[in-house]
């Protein structure tokens, strides 16, 4: 039996560094596989996931020996934590390690949106030439406002204000006293002033039932005609058909979407034909860069647990 099991793409250094010590059976497709994913993980007490494979129910009955679940990013959403935690399995997350990777992602996809000049290849390959209608905007002196002030966003912010970017955040739980908005240069915002002042709104909060559609069909219509909205937090955060809609309307001046409430989005669905939509896999934490990091950073605290450190 191994010691560890790891059943998405991890960087192979951080593998190898791994199978110094442990028996590693590395399989990257197994997520792919639930029922080989049950019969592997009997008797193991170390599990690597990304965001993929669903630490619950029938595999958590099967890791009868589970000790840690390393989770190669930082949402938990497909770990059920709390049923971990009544096993004794430490969850470790990887608190921090593509927080840079996240941030240049909204940053760039911002000023991609608000200039809005990248989806005319379809017109040109045809010989349109629509210079007039592709006039965007400019990021400087514009509002960012970030829905969540955590890591992700305190970076985000920094990249921003670079940029010539005026950014407002809000964040129920974060004292609007605490030095940190000093720190970083922004100012604390409640939610319906954030969305009635944002140029470019960019979310950064977890999915919880006081989340769930916290951007839905009334946060968009408190929106400024032409903003444009950035999820990279966790799909069920925005209301995906009120976004549609709002698109297709004319509301919204575009939208990026890299989490969805089903991964992978399925063939036909309502995101097929919305204008001005950016769809990209669940890809904005994961950079060459970042997976180095992140993948040391689990290797590293699912050794810690199972050395018993």
């Amino acid at each position: 039996m191994p010691d560890i099991v790891i059943s998405e793409f991890m960087d192979a250094a951080a593998v190898d560094s791994l199978r110094a010590d442990f028996d590693v059976l590395y399989e990257p497709d197994l997520v792919n596989r639930s029922d080989d994913l049950v019969v592997a993980l009997k008797e193991v007490p170390a599990l690597i996931v990304r965001n993929q494979t669903q630490v619950r129910g029938a595999v958590l009955d099967a890791a009868d020996a589970l000790k840690v679940v390393g989770r190669l990013g930082v949402g938990l959403d497909n770990i059920d934590v709390a049923a971990c935690e009544a096993r004794g399995i430490e969850v470790c997350p990887a608190t921090g390690a593509n927080a840079v990777s996240v941030a240049e992602y909204v940053v760039t996809t911002v000023l991609m949106l608000l200039r809005g000049a990248y989806q005319a290849k379809h017109g040109m390959v045809k010989g349109e030439w629509p210079r007039a209608q592709l006039q965007g905007r400019e990021a400087g002196g514009r509002c960012l406002g970030l829905v969540g002030f955590g890591t992700i966003a305190r970076i985000t912010a920094t990249k921003a204000k670079a940029m010539g970017m005026d950014v407002i955040a809000h964040d129920p739980v974060l004292d609007t006293g605490d030095p940190s908005w000093a720190e970083y240069g922004v100012e604390p915002a409640d939610l319906d002033e954030l969305l009635a002042t944002a140029d470019a709104v960019s979310l950064h909060v977890p999915l919880l039932d006081t989340t769930r559609h916290l951007i839905d069909a009334s946060a968009i219509q408190r929106m400024k005609d032409d903003a444009v909205l950035v999820n990279t937090s966790r799909g069920g955060v925005v209301d995906d058909v009120a976004l549609c809609g709002a698109l297709q309307d004319g509301k919204l001046g575009g939208a990026a979407l890299d989490v969805f409430e089903v991964e992978p989005v399925p063939a036909g669905s309502i995101f097929r034909g919305v204008p001005n939509l950016v769809l990209t896999p669940h890809i904005a934490g994961v950079s060459f860069d970042s997976n180095i990091r992140v993948s040391a950073v689990t290797a590293e605290n699912v050794r810690r647990v199972l050395q018993g450190d």
